[in-house]
């Protein structure tokens, strides 16, 4: 591959152009994201969340305030179970939303405002791989489904170093690699037939739907990333496979 290239899907663009057209299909998604992600996974995409969010180790020290980034989450999803759990625990907190695509944060605005978590969450358009952030400025940094859009996933981890306080934790959902030959025949036959249809169906866009199941075959399997997650100057990474590894968790922390 030409070094000025990468993917998008299963094409080959420019690396300058990536960005923008990852961009124009979540704008085109934005209002009905969290619904066609229901749709997709028949509901256990909720399921992965929550097991990423008992990820997150809540303080017991009052005084306390936990900072959290959640990059690429837009609509708030999870960003929502995370204030949750931590009005739970009677913890005090601040969640950064930072997203690149306005239209998805706005939904998230609207949902928080409804939600009545407004005032705990702040909600930034910034591109992930230069985050308008200051070096040691978070407790965890969450992304979910987001880090294979990126066209440079190594830059987006070594932000989210650079971020992160020291003993602050990285938190990364992303689909992977399913661990069985025939349930993964399985998937690709749901995954290339279905999905896309789905798209078609309810939103009239099969081709971002499309692009979503063939950027899940070109990101990298669950040791490779682990490998990429350690390189950025994570230690003690680590992952659970969710679903036979058709989603997993990676963790790392800052030392």
């Amino acid at each position: 591959m030409n070094s000025n290239q990468t993917h998008f899907g299963f094409k080959q663009v420019d690396r300058e152009e990536k960005a923008g057209l990852v961009k124009e299909i979540f704008s085109g998604v934005a209002k009905k994201y969290d619904l066609m992600n229901d749709l997709m996974s028949g509901g256990i995409h909720r399921v992965w969340k929550n097991k990423m969010v008992e990820e997150i180790a809540v303080s017991r020290q009052s005084t306390v305030i936990s900072r959290v980034i959640d990059l690429a989450g837009g609509t708030g999803d999870v960003a929502f179970r995370i204030a949750k759990k931590f009005r739970a625990d009677g913890q005090n907190f601040l969640i950064d939303v930072v997203d690149i695509n306005q239209e998805m944060l706005d939904v998230g605005k609207a949902r928080a405002v409804d939600l009545n978590l407004f005032s705990d969450l702040k909600f930034t358009c910034c591109d992930g791989e230069k985050l308008c952030f200051a070096d040691e400025t978070f407790d965890f940094f969450t992304i979910a489904f987001g880090i294979r859009n990126f066209t440079n996933i190594d830059l987006a981890l070594s932000e989210a170093y650079r971020v992160l306080k020291p003993n602050g934790k990285f938190i990364c959902l992303e689909f992977s690699k399913v661990n069985d030959y025939f349930l993964q025949k399985i998937y690709d036959a749901y995954s290339f037939k279905i999905i896309p249809k789905i798209g078609e169906v309810i939103l009239n866009d099969r081709a971002s739907y499309q692009y979503l199941v063939e950027s899940i075959r070109k990101f990298p399997p669950q040791n490779e990333f682990k490998k990429m997650i350690e390189t950025a100057g994570f230690k003690n990474v680590s992952y659970k496979n969710l679903s036979f590894g058709a989603a997993a968790i990676h963790v790392g922390t800052k030392n």
